[in-house]
């Protein structure tokens, strides 16, 4: 059965166009938390009542995030597919197989897409075509989503080593070898490349060099990835302890344990503001304040949330293994919208041009507008 479900409207055939009618017209989320900041924020309006534009049948979970460049939505899979849709109705463009488990989240940079998979391959496809253009292996799975910089991209592996690569042909520029596996997704502030890890340290490595500048020792393995703002790295571990680290020098700002009923996170925090959203495994939602560590609301949902928030203007979005996607106000963390996808949903949401996507367990790729 198919659950392609085309809606079309105004806006959509413009964009479909290249008609610039609006500014988000000019808004992507061409990566993994929407940037190299990866604060899972955008500037890129919703409207006030979501809608169900369409939804498409991947052929296999879908636990990674959507990427949105244009009207293309690029989607990988637990099969092993990268697919490329159009924004505007869902119809799939080009089918690119990986030949192993997909985890991570495309990432689009300069008309190519980069995605590593369970094998260790990291992948270069042509974002128009669906051809690959190069492939580099490494010595464990890759889970990290990529970072794209002018003119190299970087991820992680699990054999320890976080790479940084030739954009343009795959050549190796250096790797920077960590204490353990490197599941995160790098964030880049300015020349810093952070990294929150398996080895319970936040490490900055210098973007240029491949040198480590600094690290700040948390005791507590990362699998989610960190986000900046403020001159500080934000994330959570698999422990329970949620932290802010300074950049500079590796000073661990504050902390905050949530070690109740299972508090471990395996996302990554949202940063907007003085507003920092964190999710958690206790079925918990949380916002802290971003230069104390106060906590200043919390929101349940009904099972655990592996589901990355993203903020949009003053609300919060996120899904759940309950299998619901959520909004709540950023200010209250009241619920304020719910849909009911049917699957548990551990991707995040990506957020462009006015559209909301996400995908679920069960495959279903859903999208959301006016």
């Amino acid at each position: 059965m198919t659950r392609l479900i085309a809606v079309p409207c105004i806006a959509a055939l413009l964009l479909s166009v290249g008609a610039a009618v609006c500014p988000a017209a000019q808004q992507d989320w061409p990566s993994f938390r929407g940037g190299p900041l990866q604060t899972g924020t955008t500037d890129s309006p919703l409207p006030a009542g979501l809608r169900l534009l369409w939804t498409r049948e991947a052929g296999s979970a879908v636990e990674s995030t959507a990427a949105i460049v244009g009207d293309a939505v690029y989607v990988a899979t637990k099969k092993g597919d990268l697919l490329a849709l159009r924004l505007s109705n869902g119809a799939v463009r080009w089918r690119y197989n990986a030949g192993a488990r997909i985890s991570a989240s495309p990432c689009v940079s300069g008309g190519m897409v980069y995605i590593g998979d369970e094998d260790g391959v990291f992948h270069a496809v042509n974002a128009g075509t669906g051809k690959r253009v190069w492939k580099y292996g490494t010595g464990d799975q890759i889970i990290s989503s990529a970072t794209a910089v002018p003119g190299a991209v970087l991820f992680g592996s699990y054999d320890n080593y976080l790479y940084k690569l030739n954009a343009r042909t795959g050549a190796k520029i250096w790797s920077f070898r960590s204490g353990a596996q490197v599941h995160c997704s790098p964030c880049v502030a300015s020349n810093t490349v952070v990294i929150a890890g398996c080895d319970g340290h936040v490490r900055m490595v210098n973007l240029t060099t491949g040198k480590e500048t600094a690290a700040g020792y948390v005791g507590a393995n990362f699998a989610a990835s960190p986000a900046y703002a403020g001159g500080a790295a934000f994330a959570g571990s698999m422990e329970g302890e949620y932290v802010s680290v300074r950049l500079s020098d590796g000073k661990v700002l504050w902390k905050v344990s949530v070690r109740r009923d299972g508090g471990a996170s395996y996302s990554s925090a949202a940063v907007a503001g003085n507003r920092v959203i964190f999710s958690s495994r206790n079925k918990s939602v949380f916002c802290l304040h971003r230069t104390s560590g106060k906590t200043l609301w919390t929101f349940s949902a009904n099972d655990r949330v592996d589901s990355s928030p993203v903020i949009v203007g003053n609300r919060v979005f996120f899904g759940s293994d309950d299998g619901r996607l959520y909004a709540l106000g950023l200010s209250t963390g009241k619920m304020v919208w719910k849909f009911e996808a049917g699957a548990g949903i551990t991707a995040s949401p990506a957020v462009g041009h006015g559209r909301l996507v996400i995908g679920a367990g069960d495959g279903a790729v859903y999208c959301f507008g006016k």
